[in-house]
């Protein structure tokens, strides 16, 4: 079984490789503002995928009121035994302006919280960009 999985995966990332060879080079993204994106994995416990599915819709329902936010998407993992089952990436216009609403939000959402989810923000710039 190990072996199918390892050809599989090998598979995969060849079709991949060939598949950007393949494709238009990527270029190099001139930072012209002080545009972020937030990427946030969440490691959801067996059985607390609604509560989870929930706790992001409250917040994102919250945070897209607030000063900044442009947008976001939310990826669910269709493997059941992948470590991430969910990661959210949105984009804000500053780094200020998501840190001030992610406070705004955890002082007014303060039982937001499901039980043994693990999640990991942090912000990114893009740099490259097809």
């Amino acid at each position: 079984m190990k072996k199918v999985i390892k050809n599989a995966a090998l598979t995969l990332l060849a079709g991949v490789a060939l598949t950007a060879c393949a494709t238009k080079p990527t270029t190099a993204v001139q930072q012209t503002s002080n545009q972020v994106v937030l990427i946030n994995t969440f490691e959801v416990p067996k059985g607390k995928e609604q509560a989870a599915l929930a706790s992001w819709q409250k917040s994102r329902d919250f945070l897209k009121t607030q000063d900044g936010y442009i947008s976001t998407r939310l990826h669910r993992n269709p493997n059941p035994n992948g470590k991430f089952h969910l990661i959210n990436v949105a984009v804000w216009r500053s780094a200020e302006d998501f840190k001030k609403a992610t406070a705004n939000m955890r002082a007014t959402l303060k039982d937001n919280a499901v039980e043994g989810v693990v999640f990991t923000p942090d912000l990114y710039q893009v740099i490259e960009s097809d």
